[in-house]
């Protein structure tokens, strides 16, 4: 049976969540389907992810960007770390080389990581890309976009155009450069949607709103004010430190790398069956979103460059309103809550991207049945 190698970036869990659902799908198709994982991310959370079966290699192919918090990034030690790990390339090349030699993948599939992509064009290798960005246009656009060396541009944007494919599912940056680009639908796996089950698991009154606020990254974003932020809404996060110990929020599991046992419903499942969500612009939560049809309360994150794009596709699929970090921090968000909730859920986006993938990506695969 085939083997397909799944090399996803060390910047964040959400590009294994964007790539999950259609190496799902693959695994679906091929049941035999052989996977292996490369990438620094916890192996629990991409257990909770990914099908069974999967060798984990933490090896990382890039590098990733240092924030400060869910929203800022650190834009000049992070083009430092992409510097630094330029200047080694040749050993990073050698070692990338090595793994693809010890494993024999039928097909790379890169969420987005051009090291793999690079290694697997030289040795013959089928690859493909797969992402909402490319850390090229990412860099290139940044506050430090005209200080990436351009060896380093270079590079990058030559690994992304000589794969197979660059599949971009939407919302994603245009990217229009790309020769090999291809646009399709959203990628998600979205939960079945039942309000009243989740009031019912969580104890909570049937007339009661739920909001999820969910950030993801690292660090914390706190909700300041209260006591309550609105009367008759309560608040869902799975970050414990979020509400700074109020008593209109209750804490959910985290469905990532920490999760201890619990009997409590997934942020995932919450997110299908809430009533609106507070959240940063992100790919994963975005896509997700938009295909349980939940308004959105988005903080902005100014200095992203792919946030443009996720905000105005959103805002074309459910009812959404932009906030500052500021209005967060000061528990300012009862105005827009108010206005989200009373617009109520829109009609859900099919997650036809995952679909689409696979179509794709199976005449790779069957080469080797």
């Amino acid at each position: 049976m085939p083997h397909l190698f799944i090399a996803v970036t060390a910047h964040g869990y959400g590009h294994l969540a964007q790539v999950a659902p259609v190496v799902a799908e693959l695994r679906r198709r091929l049941p035999g389907l052989a996977l292996t994982l490369q990438g620094p991310v916890s192996t629990a959370f991409a257990a909770s992810r990914l099908p069974a079966d999967f060798r984990h290699v933490q090896a990382a192919a890039d590098v990733a960007l240092p924030m400060d918090g869910p929203l800022a990034t650190r834009w000049v030690e992070g083009l430092a770390d992409y510097i630094a790990f330029d200047a080694d390339y040749a050993m990073h090349w050698a070692r990338q080389r090595q793994l693809f030699e010890e494993t024999r993948p039928d097909l790379v599939l890169a969420d987005i990581p051009w090291l793999p992509l690079d290694v697997a064009g030289a040795m013959g290798l089928p690859a493909v890309a797969l992402s909402s960005l490319s850390w090229y246009d990412i860099l290139c656009e940044s506050p430090v976009g005209g200080q990436v060396p351009a060896g380093l541009a270079e590079r990058m944007r030559d690994a992304y155009a000589r794969a197979e494919l660059f599949l971009r599912p939407a919302p994603s940056m245009p990217m229009d450069w790309l020769p090999n680009g291809r646009d399709i639908g959203p990628i998600a796996a979205p939960h079945q949607r039942d309000p009243a089950g989740l009031r019912t698991l969580l104890g909570r009154p049937a007339s009661e709103r739920l909001v999820l606020m969910q950030f993801g990254g690292t660090g914390r974003l706190r909700l300041g004010g209260g006591p309550r932020l609105l009367e008759g809404v309560h608040l869902l996060s799975p970050d414990a430190g979020a509400g700074n110990g109020r008593d209109d929020l209750t804490v959910i599991s985290a469905d990532g790398p920490s999760d201890g046992p619990s009997n409590g419903p997934s942020v995932l499942e919450v997110l299908a069956s809430c009533d609106a969500l507070i959240t940063k612009p992100g790919y994963g939560t975005f896509a997700e979103t938009a295909c349980s049809g939940i308004p959105v309360l988005s903080v902005e994150r100014r200095d992203w460059p792919e946030s443009r794009w996720l905000v105005d596709w959103l805002g074309r699929q459910v009812p959404l309103r932009e906030v500052s970090a500021d209005a967060v921090a000061a528990g300012e968000l009862s105005e827009p809550l108010a206005e989200l909730l009373a617009a109520g859920p829109a009609p859900p986006v099919a997650p036809t991207g995952v679909a689409e993938a696979a179509d794709l990506l199976m005449p790779m695969l069957e080469k080797s049945v």
